[in-house]
This record gives structure tokens, sequence and C-alpha cells, in this order.
């Protein structure tokens, strides 16, 4: 019996995807006014022009979360990030046929909980020291801020054991990793866009504006030139639309590059201001954001007539960002294609019409977000002294008196205090 039973399991571990079962289909959300007017139509273009006016709509709107403030764009990417959470998960309820498993539906949105109050936790604990410092009852959770998100996970690990159901064990480990793999997808990459937000707007803006420039460029040269297939798994995708995006995404990030460079309200880290209670964004602005001279290859200056030219250093760093998110970025999508064929459905869901879900328009952002924060690390970031100060802060009194002893110790060895103040 033991052998057959293995032998069952190997069988079911070989199933290929014809057997996965269906997800039934999505419903069309395209709003009855848009239908009416696009009635006469064919089908390729009506689907064009409800795109294209979806695109428009999104697109204003993300410009006016982008004037009311730094905290409208957090809540914005936490809200995306739950939406595309759901839309994951659901697609696994389906899939899986799991509604009737104990916990389950309750312990993945547990599990999302846990994981956002960890890395937002560990945001506050960066960013907001002095706002924490002046509160008795945060300070406590910012100290054990680790401990109590093990501890709540950890329940939710016990809970799940314990809901374990007899001949349903596969299905309900399925889920489980189902659960993790989409936590990993979605809520890491969502605290990494809000890490890079906080090293200037334009961090945030020019990658995500990139990645929407391309996917809408190459739509458009897909839809008017293409005729060379791309890849398997996206037959509409076509070099043409892929070689045109990638040329109109370096354009557009250089140009936007510069436009943003100019104002402080974007080249300047975000901060709290805890007298305020408000975000700022005020600072004298990096070298990053200065104009500089550049001397001019020498194959372009008969073409160009110049042998200088001025330009804001980041707008020399955009053209790898804007690279990435015309190469590379695609390939979440491509990603997420590969994801869709395996399940049966065309969209993740219906929120948008024309799009699909939240994740379809998203799902080359959270590539883009993570290749940021690396290129920031690597390439960019230095010692942050108000970072540093406001961990000084935090620190006992006799603490920082110590700090100051030796910081002014090793000032006075390298001859950098004036001898007044030596004593």
């Amino acid at each position: 019996q033991e052998v057959e039973l293995e032998e069952r399991l190997v069988e079911l571990d070989l199933r290929n995807d014809s057997d996965v079962p269906d997800v039934p289909p999505a419903s069309d959300s395209t709003p009855e006014i848009l239908k009416a007017a696009l009635s006469g139509l064919s089908a390729r273009w009506k689907n064009w022009w409800i795109r294209g006016i979806l695109s428009l709509a999104m697109i204003s709107g993300f410009f006016l979360i982008i004037y009311l403030g730094s905290f409208m764009l957090m809540l914005l990417v936490l809200s995306i990030q739950v939406k595309c959470y759901h839309e994951i998960i659901t697609i696994g309820y389906r899939v899986y046929h799991s509604y009737d498993l104990p916990w389950f539906r309750s312990l993945s949105w547990y599990f999302l909980l846990c994981v956002n109050y960890f890395f937002y936790g560990e945001t506050v604990a960066d960013y907001f020291a002095t706002f924490v410092q002046r509160r008795e009852q945060l300070q406590f959770l910012i100290r054990y801020h680790r401990f109590i998100s093990f501890a709540l996970y950890l329940a939710g690990f016990c809970i799940f054991v314990l809901s374990l159901v007899k001949k349903h064990y596969r299905l309900q480990f399925y889920m489980f990793a189902w659960t993790h793999v989409t936590l990993l997808i979605t809520v890491t990459q969502s605290h990494l866009v809000i890490q890079n937000l906080f090293e200037g707007m334009i961090w945030f803006l020019v990658p995500i504006s990139s990645v929407i420039c391309n996917d809408i460029t190459a739509y458009i040269f897909g839809f008017f030139f293409g005729r060379t297939p791309l890849i398997k798994l996206s037959p509409k995708k076509t070099w043409e639309g892929f070689i045109g995006g990638f040329f109109s995404t370096v354009i557009f990030g250089f140009v936007f590059s510069y436009f943003l460079a100019q104002h402080q309200y974007f080249v300047c880290p975000v901060e709290y201001n805890s007298e305020t209670n408000r975000f700022v964004t005020e600072c004298e602005a990096s070298e990053l954001f200065q104009m500089k001279k550049y001397p001019v290859p020498p194959v372009l200056q008969p073409v160009l007539g110049w042998d200088m030219v001025s330009l804001y250093p980041f707008q020399m760093h955009s053209i790898a960002l804007s690279t990435f998110a015309s190469l590379i970025g695609p390939f979440g999508g491509f990603f997420a294609s590969g994801f869709k064929r395996a399940f049966k459905i065309k969209d993740f869901a219906d929120t948008i019409p024309g799009h699909g879900g939240i994740m379809d328009r998203f799902d080359c952002q959270y590539l883009m977000a993570t290749f940021v924060h690396v290129y920031i690390t690597s390439f960019i970031r230095g010692p942050n002294p108000s970072k540093l100060l406001k961990q000084l802060l935090i620190l006992q009194p006799e603490q920082q008196l110590s700090v100051y002893k030796t910081l002014k110790s090793h000032l006075v060895e390298k001859g950098i205090l004036q001898p007044s103040l030596r004593g």
C-alpha cells in the first residue's frame, strides 16, 4: 500500500498543465457608456481606445497623487500592494478550490498583516526616530519590533499546523507556499518602492514613469509596426514594439529627468518633521542635481555642432534606469504571462477595463523597484548625517556624551577643530 501511495504521489507531481483546473473567465467591466460610444469599431480598435482612455485617466490620477505629496504616494503603494496580493491569492483559491479549507483565507490575510507590520515598523524606526522618541508607547514597540513581528508570525504558523486536515495536507501546503511566494512578490517589493521614495521623489517617479512609458510605447509600436513575434509566452509582443519601446523610454527618461532635477520638491530626500507632523522635501541639492559640463563624444560633435554639453549628473543615471526598464523590466510581464498561461487565465482580474487587474499593470514594476534599490545602495548612497543624527538622539544621555567625547577626540587628532575649541 505504501508503494502504491508513493506511485500515486509521483503521478500527481508529474501532472502537466492540461490537468490544471480552469479558472472562471473574468467578466467585462467596461463602462456601458464606453461600449456604446465604441460599438461601431472592430474589436482591435475598440480595445485600443479603451486602453488609451483608461491609461490617460490613470496617468492623470497619478499626477494628482504626486501633487498631494509623499504620504499619499505611500498610501497608493500600500493600496496597490494589497490589491495585487488579493488578485494572486484569489487565483490560488479558485484553482485549488480551497474555499472550504479551515482558516486558510483568514490566515493568508493574517500573514499579509504580519509582514506589513514588520516592514513598515522597520521604516518607522529608520525615518521617524525623532517622532518615536517622544512617545513612550512607540518606544516599546520599536525596541522590541522584530521580536513582536516574529511572535506574530509564529502564531500564524502554529495556527496553520493546527488547521491541517486529513486528505487535504497536500492542498494546504500548496496554498501555504502560494501565500508566501505572493508575499515575497508584493510586500517586499512595495517596501523597496517606499525606501526609494525616501531617497527623493525623483528615484520613485523616473523608474515608475519609465516602465509606464515603455509599456505604452511598446504597445503603440507593436500595434502599428509589429510583425515579428518576440516571445511565445506573449504572442502579441513583437520585436518592433520591444525596440521602439527601448529607444522611446531612454529618450523619455533622459528628458523627464532634466525637468524633475530642476525642482527641490523632487530631488530632496523625503523626511518627516516631528514639529509640524508633516513630510518635508527641503534641502541643498546634492551634486547629482547640479548642472555640470560634459564633453561631447567626437563622433557626435559634427552632428550636434557642440564640443561641450550641460547636463545634470542624474540624467546619466536615468539612462541606466531607462535601459533596465525597457530591456529587463518587460521580463516581469513575460513572467506574469507565463503564470497566467499556466493557470489558463487571460488577466489577473477585471479591475481596469482593457487592462485587466492591477497586477497586470504593475507586473514589471516589481523588478524595477528591486533594481532601483540595489542601484542606489551600490552606486549612489553614501553616509547620511541626518539619519545618523536621528539614531544618536535615541541614545541615552550618557551614551550621547560618550559619542561626543569620542568624536571630539578624533577631530582634535585630525586637526579639524580650531585651537580655541580644544579646551
